[in-house]
């Protein structure tokens, strides 16, 4: 599904990675689970969760629901989507608000090319349909990720809102979510993050430069430039 900050670019580099590490029928567990890109790549026992409701209504509605979803913009023009703003019974709300929306962004505006050929609510429509096998099997949560109730010993993927990104609330404790990781990985869980920047006792084992549609507002990145991308897990990763 498409979403702001998707991994999907970068899914082919980093998940080798992880995947060389993780033991059988060990449980892969991505608390930031966002559009789905990075766990529907992954096979065996997973868990994505995501504290935005509409991101898992989404997800459940490619999973379990494709035949409901709309098609092409006949059977969901424009005048539908700015509707979503204010009504909250349409069921695929969460669906129609990231996949027709431009960038990816929760209702951002509806998706138009320059000369108005493309059908996006088609094309997203077919993505939906190739997500939706590999969405089969995986147990879709609502929940934080202080909250969320995970196996022992999982290999955890963390893709969470990137410090002192655009795009983003101002409500997430970075602090908070490191000492997070530190803890799950002191009960026996691997945990890998994706950021540009992490504490010192967090190795850095992957590192690209990636073009990102998301403003740095550090002043080392700004539109149109690319971040420095990395892949981080606790200390030894527990391999």
């Amino acid at each position: 599904m498409k979403y702001m900050g998707s991994k999907r670019r970068i899914a082919k580099h980093i998940l080798p990675i992880m995947l060389s590490v993780r033991k059988s029928r060990q449980w892969w567990v991505e608390p930031f689970v966002g559009g789905g890109n990075m766990i529907e790549r992954v096979g065996g026992k997973r868990i994505g969760a995501d504290i935005n409701p509409y991101t898992i209504q989404a997800l459940i509605s490619i999973r379990d629901n494709l035949n409901e979803l709309p098609k092409n913009e006949k059977e969901f023009p424009e005048s539908e989507y700015n509707k979503l703003r204010k009504i909250n019974s349409y069921k695929h709300k969460g669906y129609a608000g990231y996949a027709f929306s431009w960038g990816g962004k929760w209702l951002g505006g509806w998706r138009r090319d320059s000369k108005g050929r493309r059908d996006y609510v088609r094309e997203a429509y077919n993505n939906a349909v190739k997500q939706s096998r590999s969405l089969q099997g995986v147990r879709l949560i609502n929940s934080s990720y202080e909250e969320l109730s995970i196996p022992g010993k999982s290999l955890i993927y963390c893709d969470p809102p990137y410090k002192n990104k655009t795009g983003y609330g101002n409500c997430f404790s970075h602090d908070n979510f490191w000492q997070w990781c530190r803890k799950k990985a002191d009960e026996g869980h691997t945990v890998y993050v994706s950021e540009y920047r992490a504490p010192a006792d967090f190795r850095c084992v992957w590192v690209s430069r990636i073009s990102n549609n998301l403003r740095y507002d550090t002043g080392s990145f700004s539109w149109g430039k690319k971040p420095v991308e990395k892949l981080f897990v606790y200390g030894g990763g527990n391999e």
